[in-house]
């Protein structure tokens, strides 16, 4: 993904769900946890209480440690259940290979091992020749299988899917992963419980993401197999995300598991990203190149256009050589937000902008 910025008038736009504000609710639970004095580093009521409800939606034995951002919750859980000889198999567009500077391999130690896809999703057939060198010295040992929910190309692994990775990772000795910064989004669009999404599809590790879903700031780590967090507190220390004020990211996700707020966020930003694609299509030149599947379009659109296009909506270019561009919708994108930016999209073309 190029990261070209220029100066524009609507920031709004869609660039990310991460530009998003935080929902009233979320904010109104900051605020109400904003209340005196409480023992830090999380041994309060509000994480305690967080934690308790993130553990009805995962299940009761399911252990919750809160970090400052998506980052650190994919390299920390990774680096907790692996070694600095293993390796970690991922698709080659996994946020950890693509867009975190390294941080995994600097953290863990470990080798990243990137799988080619063309739809974001790895498969069973494309991990298994990553199984080798099983007890030989002179190779990284694999240990942990990663999958993205949603992945970076918008797409959605189904319960089947994950659920043949997990049997596969399993049988080889190894753990599965899941990048779940969007997992209420893949959630809301399958229809079916975050759990039954993770831990109940074979998953042992899931950074949950509260961030894209109508946070501030902060995600979670869950663990769901017994036994991978015995040192883990230490590790969470060590690696600077222990928050001396944890009841600001508790109180976060509080609200998100209250009232399905969660899923809410998650449909409508799923809903406008149908939305968006749709309006777009009918649009002579533009084209819709990958299935819109969460809160992700991607389009290929005529060079041309895309910098008068940026001038007035912030969005990134995901591939330069196509001239692929990648459009995020968020819980506060509004169907307004969206006719005004095709009705832009239609008018640039109608000028001969584009061709």
């Amino acid at each position: 993904m190029q990261l070209k910025r220029i100066a524009m008038k609507n920031i709004r736009g869609f660039a990310s769900d991460n530009n998003a504000a935080v929902h009233p609710e979320i904010m109104q639970a900051i605020i109400d946890s904003n209340i005196g004095h409480t023992v830090g580093y999380g041994d309060d009521d509000y994480t305690r209480k967080a934690s308790a409800k993130i553990r009805e939606h995962f299940g009761i034995d399911t252990e919750v440690f809160f970090v400052f951002t998506g980052t650190a919750a994919n390299v920390v859980g990774l680096r907790n259940v692996t070694q600095s000889f293993n390796s970690i198999i991922c698709a080659e567009s996994a946020h950890i290979q693509e867009d975190e500077c390294g941080a995994p391999e600097f953290f863990t130690g470990c080798k990243l091992l990137p799988v080619e896809t063309i739809n974001g999703k790895i498969t069973v057939e494309s991990i298994t020749p990553h199984i080798r060198g099983i007890d030989f010295e002179h190779h990284s040992q694999p240990k942990v299988v990663s999958i993205t929910q949603a992945t970076e190309l918008g797409t959605l692994y189904s319960l089947e899917e994950i659920r043949e990775i997990a049997h596969f990772v399993h049988k080889n000795g190894m753990l599965l992963h899941m990048d779940g910064a969007r997992i209420a989004n893949a959630a809301a669009a399958l229809k079916v419980s975050m759990k039954a999404l993770t831990r109940d599809a074979g998953v042992d590790v899931l950074s949950f993401g509260g961030t894209k879903n109508g946070g501030m700031y902060g995600e979670a780590i869950l663990f769901f197999k017994p036994g991978l967090t015995e040192w883990f507190k230490y590790l969470r220390k060590q690696s600077m995300q222990l928050a001396s004020k944890m009841r600001f990211i508790a109180a976060q996700f509080d609200a998100l598991m209250t009232n399905e707020l969660w899923k809410r966020n998650a449909e409508h930003a799923n809903r406008m990203a149908l939305l968006l694609a749709s309006k777009a299509a009918s649009i002579p030149g533009i084209s819709i190149n990958r299935p819109v599947e969460a809160n992700g379009v991607f389009a290929l659109i005529p060079e041309n256009l895309i910098i008068p296009l940026q001038k007035e909506f912030f969005f990134y270019v995901w591939d330069e050589v196509q001239s692929e561009v990648r459009w995020m919708t968020s819980w506060d994108t509004t169907e307004e937000d969206i006719i005004q930016f095709t009705d832009l999209l239609a008018k640039l073309t109608e000028n001969g902008h584009c061709c």
